[in-house]
């Protein structure tokens, strides 16, 4: 008999309604904390895969740094790819068979941690069911990501990570980034030509491996190219002060002086250099690539260089459309990650309209076969062992801001005189 409310069998079938509902709102809860999913604009899609023309999407996964350490060049990277999303997009997507497909790009974050990289890249494929992958900045996180991928039959393009483990041995792996080896020969080529610089010293940090790694490919590049090293100092990850080691540098009376760490590090060394009289330019590499340098090294930064993957104020055409279409989304200048992200979105996209299907395999076959592709930051061709082979610029500081100085598309080659 019900007198008033429900039965006991009722009460039990709504107890268990409740608990199902529940559970599935907290793993929404849960999942909506750490993956999200837009279109290159600013109004995430309806669920269900719906591209922004209504019609079937193609669902993109990228996974970084969104928060965390590194979230500055995680929050540049994803800014670029959505950029070239919403640039495809407005067109009606990416065109196969006749028909325009809308992309979706399904965004996970990382957080910064390597450890979290293999987690979001499974979401992405088993629960987003992406087709292809973009990502990460860091190495580390790229090799944990990459791994997945490989395993999975899913290609991924990393937009910036440096470190040669990332692509080795993983067919299914690209990135449209330099090596560190590359750079470090570009800034020796252009000791040797842009500056006149035969003897150079060098101060690494020995904690840190792209420091490191830098290093001992300058010197080899250095040499190769007639210069000869005249100074070789080193410190430590903590050391604030090394004014020590800049005395004796400048007793050795070099022509100029690599520093290949980053900003940071940089920054302060630049600033105590200038405090003990040396006048030399100080060389670095991409980990200067910060508004921060200038903060930390104020007016002594003037007269340094260092290697980047683009300069803003590049002429081109192509980097300059970038540089207004970038500023009109995002109400700041982009930087050399904003420019890979998107250059690595659009080379992906490229390769998925020429795929023969939206297959793993056929999608990676498509990438590995991208040629001179015309990118903001240079023309662009997958080689062999699935990097890039393209030029880098040297930027200068002057008048403490950074200026674009030159183009070195092959540092085994004398820069052209100007």
């Amino acid at each position: 008999m019900v007198s008033g409310g429900l039965g006991r069998r009722g009460r039990v079938v709504f107890a268990a309604s409740m608990m199902l509902l529940t559970v599935a709102m907290v793993f929404g809860c849960k999942e909506n904390q750490t993956t999200t999913t837009t279109q290159g604009s600013s109004s995430p899609p309806a669920p269900g895969g719906g591209g922004a023309a209504g019609g079937p999407a193609i669902i993109i996964g990228e996974y970084g740094s969104l928060t965390g350490t590194q979230a500055d060049f995680g929050v540049q990277t994803d800014q670029g790819i959505q950029l070239a999303a919403s640039e495809i997009n407005a067109t009606g997507g990416i065109e196969r068979e006749g028909k325009k497909m809308p992309v979706q790009i399904a965004v996970d974050d990382d957080k910064s941690l390597a450890q979290l990289a293999e987690t979001s890249v499974k979401r992405l494929i088993d629960e987003k069911h992406v087709i292809a992958v973009l990502g990460e900045v860091a190495s580390s996180a790229s090799l944990a990501g990459g791994k997945v991928c490989q395993d999975k039959g899913i290609p991924m393009i990393s937009p910036s990570s440096t470190n040669v483990d990332v692509t080795k041995g993983r067919d299914m792996v690209f990135r449209v980034c330099f090596l560190d080896s590359y750079q470090a020969a570009v800034v020796a080529r252009f000791a040797i030509d842009g500056l006149k610089a035969k003897r150079v010293a060098v101060f690494t940090n020995k904690s840190q491996a792209y420091s490191t790694g830098f290093s001992s490919e300058f010197k080899k590049a250095f040499a190769k190219y007639g210069g000869q090293i005249v100074a070789d100092q080193s410190y430590s990850q903590d050391d604030q002060d090394f004014r020590g080691a800049l005395t004796a540098i400048k007793a050795a009376n070099p022509d100029a002086i690599l520093v290949p760490g980053y900003y940071n590090d940089a920054g302060s060394i630049v600033k105590q250099a200038r405090d003990l009289g040396i006048k030399v330019p100080l060389l670095g590499g991409d980990g200067w690539s910060s508004s921060k340098l200038l903060t930390i090294a104020g007016p002594a930064a003037n007269g340094c260089y260092f290697s980047d993957h683009m300069s803003i104020k590049d002429p081109k055409p192509l980097v300059q459309d970038f540089v207004a279409n970038y500023k009109k989304k995002f109400n700041a200048d982009p930087t050399s990650m904003s420019a890979l992200g998107y250059d690595a979105a659009r080379i992906m996209f490229d390769a998925i309209k020429r795929s023969k299907s939206l297959g793993g395999k056929d999608i990676r076959d498509a990438i590995a076969q991208t040629k001179d592709f015309s990118g903001v930051t240079g023309n662009i061709t997958i080689n062999a062992n699935h990097d890039a082979d393209k030029s880098a610029v040297i930027i200068a500081v002057k008048n403490g801001a950074f200026e674009y100085a030159a183009t070195i598309p092959d540092p085994n080659k004398p820069m052209s005189a100007k």
